[in-house]
């Protein structure tokens, strides 16, 4: 076993590297773009959404308990359309200082129950390419596949979930890369 405090450099590393990498797909390589659509007629659909006063919040529509699903009315709606769910933010232009800090903290925390888990299972000394494959698995999971729930549940495109999986993959391999050349020998 191999202590939290022996895997501080490796979690405040990998944090550091998946910040930096994540700021390259999303500033340079910018594959994610085509992702995110403008709403037809934008600036009517804002001004019918002002009056509603929505507070910060998910919000799906058209809302339904189990017991409304039996209503034909309910049942029209959805044939109608629209379908889905709407992510209401504070109003006010993006705070993105705030937003880089929680991803950071975010990235320390994942790289903190990789540290863990990996440290758990893996002595000092351990080869490359062992530590690779456990912190790398550990990362994935974090980073990667908790992303495929929003294409089963939340109704976002396939290809935006495919590309979100893939940068959890290369956040994974950074981190296992960082794992393994900083595990204590």
């Amino acid at each position: 076993m191999v202590p939290l405090t022996a895997l501080w450099l490796p979690i405040l590393l990998s944090a550091v590297i998946i910040f930096v990498a994540s700021s390259i797909i999303h500033m340079l390589l910018k594959y994610h773009n085509s992702d995110y659509h403008q709403l037809p007629d934008e600036d009517k659909v804002l001004a019918g959404l002002r009056p509603a006063n929505l507070k910060p919040g998910l919000y799906v529509f058209p809302f339904c308990t189990h017991k409304d699903m039996k209503s034909p009315a309910l049942m029209e709606k959805f044939k109608q359309g629209p379908v889905g769910l709407l992510t209401i933010r504070p109003s006010g232009p993006p705070v993105m200082p705030k937003f880089l800090v929680q991803w950071f903290i975010y990235c320390l925390v994942i790289g903190l129950f990789v540290a863990y888990l990996t440290g758990r299972t893996l002595a000092p000394g351990t080869h490359y390419l062992t530590v690779f494959r456990v912190a790398g698995t550990a990362a994935f999971l974090g980073y990667g596949l908790g992303h495929l729930s929003d294409g089963i549940w939340k109704g976002q495109t396939w290809s935006a979930t495919i590309k979100e999986v893939f940068d959890g993959l290369v956040y994974g391999l950074l981190t296992a890369g960082t794992f393994g050349w900083l595990w204590p020998r």
